[in-house]
């Protein structure tokens, strides 16, 4: 028997996004890079952090019934969990919870009501072009975003490299591959390789030189897409709406050789009970850009429908997977 009752059950999950909303706030303080390996008193903390004391005390008392801090006697310490919001942190994942608890996501989230009913982003209700033209007129928060994204990069990356052999491939382009980390790994896993990034020229501005990775500038709904062998698209799909996929896809296959892959790299949604990522991220996507997630047979559709077709699906060590296509 469950020693919950079930209207407990249901009051805290009905509350549950106060704890979150916490998590959000105290990385946007940066409050995890003031504490080191020593526990620091709530006062101290507080000081460096620019928080109220006691306030602070109340939302890493709540934030440590899920993992993130432990008070140690009088003071807070890390755990495993809270060390990856430090900025410095090689896996760090401070920028993305910042991100996701930024003004823009926070007010989508607040506007789902709309999306269920008219099953349309719920971010145009906050902006009706959507989040990338938010982005395009608020830069302090593009650069979060794209913070984010590299930080996010880092994890799938991880991931990635042990679970995936690139070796095959001797030209790797990386359509809509942001400021080239995930490329830049693969090419210094795969020394026989060279690589080209293709993204927004904003975006690509940013990356930083790697060796044997060339970089151009475009449009992947307007200009012409490099050759390739494999054409790496990742994260990418699930930000847009089927049509718009498929014309993602399409864009590719006309740049594609007959012998080339497509390595479309995301999050497949099971069609199992049970929690999972890709079950969050899908609602996540259809607050704030309109996308979603997929399974499998709906990937395969829609690699069916962009002139490509779906070979294998190669999971990695994290929540993605490699889905392999070949041109049709």
């Amino acid at each position: 028997m469950d020693p919950i009752p079930a209207p407990a059950r249901l009051w805290l999950l009905a509350t549950g996004h106060f704890l979150p909303r916490c998590l959000h706030v105290l990385s946007e303080l940066g409050v995890a890079d003031h504490v080191g390996d020593e526990p620091i008193g709530v006062a101290a903390l507080a000081q460096r952090s620019g928080c109220d004391a006691p306030t602070l005390a109340r939302m890493l008392r709540l934030l440590e019934t899920a993992g993130l801090f432990q008070q140690v006697g009088d003071g807070w310490a890390h755990t495993e969990l809270s060390r990856h919001l430090r900025s410095d942190h090689p896996q760090s994942m401070r920028a993305f919870a910042r991100m996701i608890g930024g003004p823009i996501q926070w007010a989508a989230a607040g506007e789902l009501a709309s999306a269920a009913q008219t099953g349309q982003a719920a971010v145009k209700r906050v902006v009706p072009g959507g989040m990338w033209d938010y982005f395009k007129d608020h830069p302090d928060d593009a650069r979060v975003f794209d913070a984010a994204m590299t930080s996010k990069s880092f994890a799938e990356i991880a991931a990635l490299l042990p679970s995936f052999d690139f070796s095959p491939y001797a030209r790797i382009a990386d359509i809509g591959g942001g400021r080239g980390h995930v490329l830049a790994a693969i090419l210094e896993a795969t020394p026989s390789a060279t690589g080209i990034l293709f993204d927004l020229p904003r975006v690509v501005a940013g990356a930083a030189p790697a060796p044997r990775m060339q970089v151009q500038g475009g449009d992947f709904f307007h200009d012409e897409l490099p050759r390739a062998d494999a054409y790496i698209v990742s994260q990418v799909l699930h930000d847009w709406a089927d049509d718009d996929a498929v014309a993602i896809l399409r864009a590719v296959r006309r740049s594609a050789q007959p012998h080339s892959h497509l390595l479309v790299i995301e999050q497949v949604l099971p069609t199992t009970t049970g929690p999972h990522p890709a079950k969050v991220l899908d609602v996540v996507m259809l607050a704030l850009t309109g996308g979603r997630e997929r399974t499998a047979n709906e990937y395969a559709a829609l690699f069916q429908a962009g002139g490509f077709r779906l070979d294998r699906v190669v999971p990695t060590a994290g929540p993605t997977s490699v889905l392999v296509g070949m041109a049709g």
